[in-house]
């Protein structure tokens, strides 16, 4: 595929409405060498103001940014394909990260002071890695990355910032704001670029670490690359292939809702969405019929068409036809549709909501297919369904909905994930919690509310006013000599 229509030329990044195939954004290809030396100039500035300095500067950040919000939507959802109500949402989660950025650094990261031997002074502080660089998704182009830069730049690092090759608009207005709030443009770089570029930053030997939002398939290359050189921090934050698990439920209206939030909110393009419907064989007919139901009722359109859609496009016409060839390959292999995936314009990346029954499928992929399909599996006993929902090499988000709280505990103790609900959806985790999951959902760096863990390293010091030292033992007499 010629690499302009994948919205890049060999010097050019070129941005495209999902929804209208217009041109929306062009910018020339950046020099990642120049990126890194000009952060790498700045930090130290940076990183010697006082922590309140850089926690006003991010409050003024905030400011610009609600100033901006409803143009900062608005270039979300033309560049997205996601409807206005939701682009407003993520502008909305820019602002709010600021404060709950600065309450978690002060908690995580606070100054301790101890006692230590004579008398001696023991300070516990944390001191910024150097230069970070963030490579940001396409799903969340604000939200996800600034969810990384703000913490990171209170903690008195300087960022070079890769957006995703296919949202760099928004990347850049959120970049326009840190200047404009008085942050130094030293210390925020943009980076406009692919693939290529995106490798060359990471593997760039003057940054000290990478924070990475994507796929589990770069994520994994990510930590392969890294494995060499331990001195840098790697922050990863992947997909999932979630379960979502429906037992006992006493309200199916509402679990059925629930059901819907999970699986197609923005489209299924969340990496916390659901993408498995686990339920008990010969019990689940009543929840089915109401899921689609409410899917067959979902409105998909334009960002901006009134009324107001509940889905949008998936990102692209590239991303749309891997979908649909998955689940043609599910259908293949055994898979049941309930709800079959339509294109519902042949040139545009506009898919309904599908469902598809799975149970069947013996050679199940694990896989995130990232978009609007969900599969059903029916199981016998709710030993069965735990076993099937760990089923899966990634661990992030998994939900129950129904059952007495002993069975929910039962769901806690034994589904492996870094977020587990009850009666909520999958997707829609809290800012001022951590965000993150084990195997191939992350590495163990929860971002969020502690993403201050991994923008920052501890540093023990031990202190006196004035040297004192004695040599008590093993010293030689100096009578003999």
């Amino acid at each position: 595929m010629e690499l302009v229509q994948q919205g890049m030329t060999a010097s050019e990044i070129i941005s495209f409405e999902p929804a209208t195939g217009a041109e929306y954004w062009r910018r020339p290809v950046g020099d990642v060498d120049a990126e890194v030396a000009a952060a790498r100039e700045h930090w130290i500035g940076w990183a010697s103001q006082p922590v309140t300095v850089r926690m006003e500067a991010l409050r003024r950040f905030a400011n610009v940014v609600r100033g901006r919000a409803e143009a900062l939507a608005d270039c979300i959802a033309r560049e997205t394909g996601k409807p206005m109500w939701e682009a407003r949402t993520e502008s909305e989660a820019v602002i709010n990260k600021v404060e709950i950025s600065i309450s978690a650094y002060l908690e995580r990261t606070a100054q301790r002071r101890l006692e230590g031997n004579m008398g001696a002074r023991m300070a516990v502080r944390h001191k910024p890695h150097g230069v970070l660089a963030v490579l940001g998704p396409y799903n969340f182009p604000a939200h996800l990355p600034n969810g990384h830069i703000v913490p990171a730049l209170i903690a008195g690092n300087a960022i070079v910032f890769k957006p995703s090759e296919k949202t760099p608009a928004t990347g850049a207005m959120l970049v326009e704001c840190y200047h404009a709030a008085g942050i130094p443009e030293g210390v925020v770089r943009l980076l406009v670029g692919g693939p290529d570029e995106g490798r060359a930053l990471a593997g760039h030997a003057d940054i000290d670490g990478l924070l990475f939002t994507g796929s589990a398939r770069t994520g994994v290359a990510l930590n392969r690359q890294y494995a060499d050189t331990p001195g840098k921090i790697l922050a990863l934050e992947m997909g999932g292939n979630n379960p979502l698990i429906v037992w006992d439920a006493a309200d199916i209206p509402a679990a059925a809702t629930l059901v819907i939030q999970s699986a197609f909110l923005s489209a299924g393009q969340r990496c916390t969405a659901a993408r498995r419907l686990i339920v008990q064989d010969g019990a689940h007919e009543p929840l089915i019929a109401a899921v689609k139901g409410l899917a067959d009722r979902l409105i998909v359109g334009e960002p901006h068409a009134t009324p107001a859609p509940y889905m949008g496009p998936v990102i692209d016409n590239d991303v749309a036809d891997q979908l649909q060839e998955s689940f043609l390959d599910l259908m293949m292999k055994g898979g049941q549709p309930i709800k079959q995936l339509d294109r519902l314009m042949a040139d545009k990346p506009f898919l309904s909501p599908a469902i598809i029954d799975t149970t069947r499928v013996t050679e199940r992929p694990d896989v995130e297919l990232f978009g609007p399909i969900l599969q059903v599996i029916r199981v016998a006993d709710f030993d069965a369904a735990l076993i099937e929902a760990n089923n899966t090499r990634y661990g992030l988000s998994a939900s129950l909905i129904g059952g007495a709280p002993e069975l929910y505990d039962r769901f806690w103790a034994n589904i492996r994930a870094g977020i587990v609900n009850w009666n909520r959806p999958t997707n829609g985790a809290p800012s001022n919690a951590p965000f993150g999951g084990v195997g191939l959902s992350g590495n163990h760096r929860p971002s969020a509310f502690y993403a201050a863990d991994y923008c920052a390293y501890p540093v023990v010091s031990t202190e006196e006013d004035q040297a004192r030292a004695v040599i008590g033992v093993g010293l030689r007499d100096v009578a003999q000599g």
